[in-house]
């Protein structure tokens, strides 16, 4: 399945219907970890990896749902949907289908189609892609004007993505933040997009026709992640607790500056001390990231993100042996501009912003490396940024 006339012709002989197929692709962040939860900046970008759906409309009153990927088709009564989530690949499709029935709408029966090929498990957002590509879908089976459609938009960009993070975080059960899902519906074809995670404000920084975005991913995911983002997080907030009870008004670390951690940091416990030295100053470098681009300066984006990666590897204590490694031994490759961990930690992928030249060369010689450091053989990909969620004639 390679494209979407295949998607379509599978769609049409496993349900004898034609489908409107939708498209919304996976992401990286650029810059910007764990900011967004403490209300602050993030930088991603759409990349051009992605998940499709195809619906149709049935009359019998079931709703069907087929995963090429997992090869497996799960049927649902429209009218008596599970209220919590099954532990199952259609938790996120049915999600959806839940926040929308929650909303007042009225779902009648289909058939949806998905297949993708973002990386699962890679950190690369292969959920938010399938949230956002269903509720496209139920949104023009609904009669619903939605993003990218010719006659206006009923639901914004912004209220999709918010849609479907409340698929994920209600229904699924997974805490996840905005940006996800805010990229996959809102990114732009050779942009990053510098999102204001307070009110969803956002606005687009170009990056260059010669860059291209690498993503190596190490192949390891420790396991400790689950538990670790909680304390973390817990870590951070009682940093914030302690400025804003000296000075009020700070809710969130967004509201709070590395003078703060000069005045009070002695009052925190030293990890509490490090993760919000890392938050703040992440948010800065986040912002100052957005403007380098808009400049066009890779170099100090590059600067930017080095600098970034070491605060989330040091005073984050996100990153691990693999990810340091990774890193590390792209320092020195012909046509680095800068590299950096993305995404959760405790392992994932690394992005490398590489001239475009150079990227095939970049590659492999980070894959010979890598194998020969830790002993696992990498993927790597080499991405552009891409359009957002969108209908495919």
């Amino acid at each position: 399945m390679h494209n979407s006339s295949d998607f379509r012709t599978m769609h049409i002989e496993r349900f004898q219907s034609e489908p409107a197929i939708f498209a919304a692709p996976g992401r990286v962040n650029l810059i910007g970890e764990h900011t967004d939860y403490a209300e602050g900046f993030v930088m991603p970008a759409a990349i051009d990896f992605a998940t499709l759906a195809g619906i149709s409309p049935r009359s019998d009153g079931k709703i069907v749902v087929y995963s090429e990927n997992y090869g497996q088709e799960r049927t649902f009564d429209a009218s008596e949907l599970p209220s919590e989530a099954l532990k199952h690949w259609t938790d996120y499709p049915l999600g959806v289908v839940s926040i929308l029935a929650g909303e007042g709408y009225s779902i009648p029966g289909f058939s949806l189609s998905l297949w993708g090929d973002v990386p699962l498990g890679s950190g690369l957002s292969s959920s938010a892609a399938l949230e956002v590509a269903t509720a496209l879908a139920l949104l023009s089976i609904l009669g619903v004007e939605y993003p990218g459609s010719d006659s206006g938009s009923a639901i914004s960009g912004p209220a999709l993505a918010r849609l479907c993070q409340r698929a994920e975080n209600e229904f699924v059960g997974a805490s996840c933040g905005i940006m996800d899902q805010f990229i996959s519906a809102n990114g732009a074809r050779d942009h990053a997009l510098l999102l204001d995670c307070r009110d969803l404000s956002f606005k687009l920084a170009p990056i260059p026709p010669n860059v291209a975005l690498v993503i190596a991913n190490t192949m390891v995911k420790h396991s400790i992640a689950g538990g670790d983002y909680a304390t973390r997080r817990a870590e951070s907030e009682a940093a914030c607790a302690i400025i804003n009870s000296h000075r009020g008004g700070v809710p969130f670390l967004r509201d709070a500056t590395l003078d703060d951690l000069e005045k009070w940091g002695h009052e925190m416990t030293p990890k509490s001390l490090k993760r919000a030295r890392h938050v703040i100053s992440e948010n800065l470098r986040t912002v100052a990231a957005a403007e380098a681009l808009l400049k066009g300066d890779m170099a100090e984006l590059g600067r930017l993100m080095a600098e970034a990666h070491w605060s989330y590897s040091r005073d984050f204590e996100g990153s691990c042996v693999e990810a340091d490694a990774m890193v590390n031994l792209a320092q020195d490759l012909p046509g680095l501009i800068g590299a950096r961990l993305t995404g959760g930690g405790f392992g994932g992928c690394t992005i490398n912003l590489v001239e475009q030249s150079e990227a095939e060369g970049f590659q492999e010689a980070l894959a010979g490396r890598y194998a020969t450091e830790i002993g696992i053989v990498p993927q790597i990909h080499i991405c552009h940024a891409s359009d957002g969620a969108h209908r495919i004639e």
